[in-house]
């Protein structure tokens, strides 16, 4: 599907493929759209945010939010919910916080500079049809911490959000060699933050937690190296976890999005390939941004490996909490080449950066990067999974 094929479906009309599927591409008024992030909201409608511009980087990057409203077949209009002109606005986290308010927490950076970056946090507002944004407050957090997992909140009242810790040698770029994971931890509903650090995590980041009833938790990560998704547990409520160790299941160096099921099962969902099975390469995140840098690449640390290919999506199912994932199920295929993050050439075919989430009448929800052109939305209800 071409760029332009894509962009004649981005009218958020949801469409039945039978067989328990649905889908629809989100509206979206910019060339880029990455980093999906689904929300349920208390009218029971489903709120997806996601960063978009001209290029993951560029400063006119903000964050986009879409509504689907009960039993609605179309989503809304995308409405810009962030507003830095000087910054690259990335990966939004929704959270309903307890007065029952949407807020959303969103990385703000310059350039390619993830060492540089901070998170910021704001109330958004229903306005008609669109979404409004209050005024944005940063978070007493080091600058290089960014966000893209949902917030937990543990059984205390207290919440968890899990951090991923970019970091650069001094005088060096940012390039992932010494990134780690980390979790904030606030117990006065998000006016303060205090930081546990993940033990042996250097290249684990995108750190998502599934609770898995009382104090125990189990998390999973994407990993710089770009050889499989890694697990780490925590007996204490996340106040203190495991060095994470290797599942089963491959991983590119690229998202990933897992959940609970209400069976009890931990669903999965990513790309199930590694560097193993591929070639591709590419420099850098950012090496197409044409910025000046003089620096050189952070060294030491591990080797980052970007520019494995981005497919298939597959959701893979636990019933071990996610030692092992031997149920495999393909939602989108595709080349998944990623050699380039530009959305207008055609070249980049990424099915990627999923979010998922399961309603209370066991449909799954999925939303995902489509060649960095669009976000696209799956709806997968039960049928769909015992047939697949």
């Amino acid at each position: 599907m071409s760029p332009d094929e894509i962009e004649s479906r981005m009218d958020g009309v949801l469409a039945d493929l039978g067989g328990g599927r649905s889908e629809a591409f989100l509206p979206s008024p910019t060339i880029q759209n990455h980093a999906a992030f689904l929300a349920s909201l208390s009218d029971g409608s489903l709120a997806c945010a996601w960063f978009g511009g001209t290029l993951e980087g560029k400063s006119d990057i903000s964050i986009h939010l879409s509504r689907l409203a009960p039993n609605a077949g179309r989503w809304s209009p995308a409405s810009r919910v962030s507003d830095d002109p000087d910054h690259s606005e990335q990966n939004p986290v929704l959270w309903i916080n307890g007065n029952g308010e949407l807020t959303l927490f969103h990385t703000s950076q310059v350039s390619g500079n993830q060492e540089g970056s901070v998170v910021k946090v704001r109330l958004l507002h229903q306005d008609g049809e669109a979404m409004g944004a209050g005024d944005a407050r940063t978070l007493p957090l080091d600058r290089g911490t960014f966000v893209r997992a949902p917030v937990v909140r543990r059984a205390d009242g207290a919440l968890l959000l899990p951090l991923f810790l970019c970091k650069a040698k001094e005088g060096a770029k940012w390039n992932g060699s010494h990134d780690t994971a980390a979790l904030a931890i606030s117990e006065d509903e998000g006016a303060g933050w205090r930081v546990v650090h993940v033990p042996g995590s250097l290249g684990c980041v995108h750190m998502t937690i599934v609770p898995l009833g009382g104090s125990r938790m189990v998390a999973f990560f994407r990993r710089r190296q770009a050889d499989f998704v890694y697990r780490t547990t925590s007996d204490d409520g996340g106040e203190t976890w495991s060095v994470p160790q290797a599942t089963d299941v491959p991983n590119n160096n690229s998202s990933i999005n897992a959940i609970r099921l209400k069976d009890g099962r931990i669903a999965l969902l990513c790309n199930p390939v590694s560097a193993a099975t591929s070639r591709d390469r590419r420099q850098s995140l950012y090496d197409e941004l044409g910025e000046e840098d003089d620096r050189p690449d952070s060294d030491g640390g591990i080797e980052p490996v970007w520019g494995v290919p981005r497919a298939p999506l597959a959701l893979c199912f636990s019933s071990d909490e996610g030692v092992t994932f031997p149920d495999r199920r393909l939602v989108e295929d595709g080349p998944g080449t990623c050699l380039s993050n530009n959305s207008i050439d055609g070249q980049n075919k990424e099915l990627s950066y999923p979010a998922l989430l399961e309603d209370a009448d066991g449909v799954l929800h999925l939303a995902f990067t489509f060649h960095r052109r669009a976000i696209k939305y799956v709806r997968l209800a039960p049928d769909w999974l015992k047939s697949a």
